[in-house]
């Protein structure tokens, strides 16, 4: 099933209930669970994602299938690993191929018991789970700050606690330090010196926690905003003293023309009139980003030079090929390097006649790409839109709400 997505007329207006953050949603529930919490948790999102989460912890079964859920993948080996019992955890056909073996050998190292089933140093993985002794360990943080938070959360429930030393380029640090903060809520003391983290053996404490909305999915309304001629989008469930990295959004759209005023619980969008000729920027920090100010650029014919992109090698797709290969389709020619840098210094080429644009099992392709109905007065057709349920299941029908027409072909 495809989608093909007309815009609303100009000087549409709309409010949007966001969902609530996938990143918190996820950590709150390892943080409960390792709390034994007798709470429940507030405005949990509905995504695939988190809902994965919640059945693995609460099923009785020693089998767990997280299908194309990363973050789930990651947490939970780290999870079971210290959870008494045989357990086995695998996904989809994609997620056999994501790499897990650095978060693995640090595992074994503090005293965990996992071994790989299929293709070495990939899931599915069978763990016996039981105490960990924890230590002094290094781990390479320049791959993913999933490994990192994973091992960070049952670090306290160690025996020795954990010294972490990180080594190369560290990305996504605003991740780390979101996993930190989350634990310090729930009562845990960290140290983060240089490239070292110590967190010492303690207790975690149980308490009620609600979650915010999530500034990842604010990026495409965002987006939307900046490729708008007259529109005024009210993002609900937002604040602007956040713990997500990726409200650092803010700022950078502000140069794309795009100002935010903030309410009491919510943000207001509108036009600011200014943008800029061309637009650097080293996403290490917010690596979910990307795909939204890559496609924002290039149909603003804005050249850009994005660097710090390494993780997007090993997310739900290569993001950075199906980036170059989904706006090739429209005529925009984009060149990487190393794997880590994504730019476009204007080149064009004769675009398909008719683009759809291909999503590759990953939701963040099909929600950057469909705010481009806005700049196309054929609108745009988009592959498997229902990838979306993965982070923001009720993406397309909040499109709808605010005047987009979403049609089956």
């Amino acid at each position: 099933m495809n989608y093909v997505i007309h815009a609303p007329a100009a000087g549409w207006k709309t409010s949007v209930q966001l969902p609530a953050s996938k990143s918190i949603c996820n950590r709150a529930l390892i943080l409960n669970a390792l709390s034994y919490s007798p709470y429940e948790i507030r405005n949990l999102s509905d995504c695939d994602d988190t809902d994965v989460m919640i059945k693995a912890l609460d099923s009785n079964d020693s089998h767990f299938d997280v299908k194309a859920a990363g973050t789930a993948m990651r947490f939970l080996t780290a999870f079971l690993s210290k959870i008494v019992g045989e357990w086995t955890i695998t996904g989809t056909e994609r997620m056999k191929n994501r790499p897990i073996r650095i978060l693995v050998d640090a595992l074994n190292s503090v005293g965990a018991k996992i071994e790989y089933m299929e293709k070495d140093g990939f899931p599915p993985l069978r763990i016996t789970g039981s105490a960990l002794q924890g230590g002094e360990i290094s781990l390479d943080g320049s791959v993913s700050s999933q490994y990192i938070s994973a091992l960070l959360m049952i670090a306290p429930t160690m025996e020795k606690g954990l010294v972490l030393h990180l080594t190369g380029k560290i990305v996504s640090k605003p991740y780390i330090h979101l996993t930190l903060q989350l634990m310090k809520q729930y009562g845990v003391d960290s140290k983060w010196v240089g490239s070292t983290i110590i967190v010492p053996p303690q207790p975690y404490r149980p308490l009620p926690y609600t979650v915010e909305s999530d500034w990842s999915a604010a990026s495409y309304w965002y987006e939307m905003m900046a490729l708008s001629d007259h529109a005024e989008i009210e993002l609900k469930g937002l604040f602007k003293q956040s713990l997500q990295g990726d409200a650092a959004g803010v700022e950078l759209f502000t140069q794309l023309g795009v100002s935010s005023d903030f309410q009491s619980d919510s943000v207001v969008l509108r036009k600011n009139g200014n943008v800029c000729k061309r637009l650097i920027y080293d996403f290490v920090n917010e690596p979910d980003l990307a795909q939204t100010f890559v496609v924002t650029c290039a149909f603003m014919n804005i050249p850009f030079r994005f660097t710090g992109l390494q993780s997007l090698k090993i997310k739900e797709t290569d993001r950075i090929e199906a980036l170059k290969c989904e706006l090739l389709k429209f005529g925009y020619v984009l060149t990487d390097t190393d794997g880590a840098v994504l730019e476009w210094n204007g080149e064009r080429c004769e675009p398909e006649a008719h683009p759809v644009v291909a999503t590759y099992e990953d939701h963040r392709m099909a929600m950057a790409f469909a705010p481009v109905s806005l700049v196309r007065k054929e609108g745009i057709e988009i592959a498997h839109p229902e990838v979306v349920s993965k982070s923001y299941p009720h993406f397309w029908e909040d499109l709808e709400n605010a005047g987009f027409v979403v049609e089956s072909k």
